[in-house]
């Protein structure tokens, strides 16, 4: 098998289009001697899991301007740290987040390791992550392979073995291309042609720095690539969510255990998510149900919740969850399938 020759003419691309992201250091500056700073690279690499660029730049920004330093998130408590998190989705990577960060201080002096290895054993940190930051942060020549690289591998070298399938062969050929000289920048570089140029839709052939060396450019099968093994079908789950307010406007939250979905995370008392739910109140109250419903789909199912609301009297004990102040709540604090909901109930709530 020919193995083309990409990695010049990649760089030379990434140091005129290089996207401008609030943790990179840009090639003028990285070749200047500037360096990423890796808390940030580290970070980004975490909300960017399975999470667009667009949707983690703001993120990005309000987390490092709330704990500037790994230091300043490992002493974080856990509930600002969860309620930063909140919208951004895949809740146990904020969890494993304040691990990583208390790891980091309590065990490595408060410095990122900066070798593949010792960045897997942390937590929250897999092969692609460790990758990243090895590469990104401290110019390792590590091989990183996600979504928009594997795509430019399989056209590079028209490979049509379906997803996941292919990924072994897929990163065979991603580490034939990792250099030795500048692997951090080569990193972004490849990450960045598949986000805007070579795109699963359409891609900007024309303009393409590595089309003349593209096999699938050449077969005419780019758009057909990567293939990927039919997904099943995913199943949907039901539940109730229950919305009561004091009549001094607190508002009944819990606060979800530790392990499970949305582990960890402020929300309303629900039931269990299932085909089902049985109806099990938080208390008793003159509970309305509203004719809306909240959906939302998370990674291996859909999920529908009914939504009961009450306002009930200052008296009122619940057999779980605790009134939480007005003035100390935020609906920004949610998840978005609870934000969902409140949003349904807020209109239909007796003012206070």
């Amino acid at each position: 098998m020919r193995y083309p020759d990409i990695t010049n003419a990649l760089l030379d691309w990434y140091d005129v289009h290089a996207r401008t992201m609030p943790w990179r250091v840009m090639p003028a500056d990285r070749k200047a001697g500037q360096l990423p700073d890796p808390y940030a690279v580290w970070l980004s690499e975490v909300m960017l899991q399975q999470t667009t660029v667009a949707a983690v730049r703001d993120y990005h920004r309000k987390f490092t301007s709330i704990w500037p330093t790994v230091a300043d998130l490992a002493a974080a408590d856990d509930a600002d740290v969860m309620a930063a998190w909140a919208g951004l989705g895949y809740y146990a990577r904020a969890r494993n987040l304040l691990k990583c960060a208390r790891q980091i201080v309590e065990h490595h002096n408060g410095q990122f390791p900066e070798e593949y290895d010792e960045l897997l054993s942390l937590p929250g940190i897999g092969p692609y992550t460790a990758a990243a930051i090895s590469a990104i942060a401290f110019d390792q020549p590590s091989t990183i392979l996600d979504g928009n690289v594997e795509r430019v591998m399989a056209r590079l070298y028209d490979e049509h073995t379906p997803l996941p399938t292919a990924k072994p062969v897929l990163m065979s050929y991603a580490e034939r291309h990792t250099p030795t000289t500048r692997p951090g920048d080569y990193a972004q570089a490849v990450m960045d042609l598949g986000a805007t140029i070579c795109t699963p839709k359409s891609p900007a052939c024309g303009i393409c720095p590595i089309r003349p060396e593209c096999a699938a450019q050449k077969a005419g099968t780019a758009t057909e690539l990567p293939k990927k093994l039919a997904k099943k079908p995913k199943p949907t789950r039901h539940g109730i969510a229950y919305i009561a307010r004091r009549e001094d406007g607190a508002w009944l939250l819990e606060t979800r255990p530790d392990k499970g979905l949305l582990g960890g995370m402020l929300g309303w008392p629900t039931t269990e998510w299932d085909a089902a739910p049985v109806d099990m109140p938080p208390l008793a109250a003159e509970w309305l149900e509203l004719d809306a419903e909240a959906r939302h789909t998370f990674t291996h199912f859909h999920l529908v919740l009914r939504v009961q609301t009450a306002t009930v009297p200052m008296t009122a004990t619940p057999d779980r969850g605790t009134f939480r102040p007005a003035n100390l709540f935020s609906p920004a604090d949610l998840p978005t399938v609870m934000q969902k909901a409140y949003n349904l109930a807020a209109a239909t709530l007796r003012p206070v």
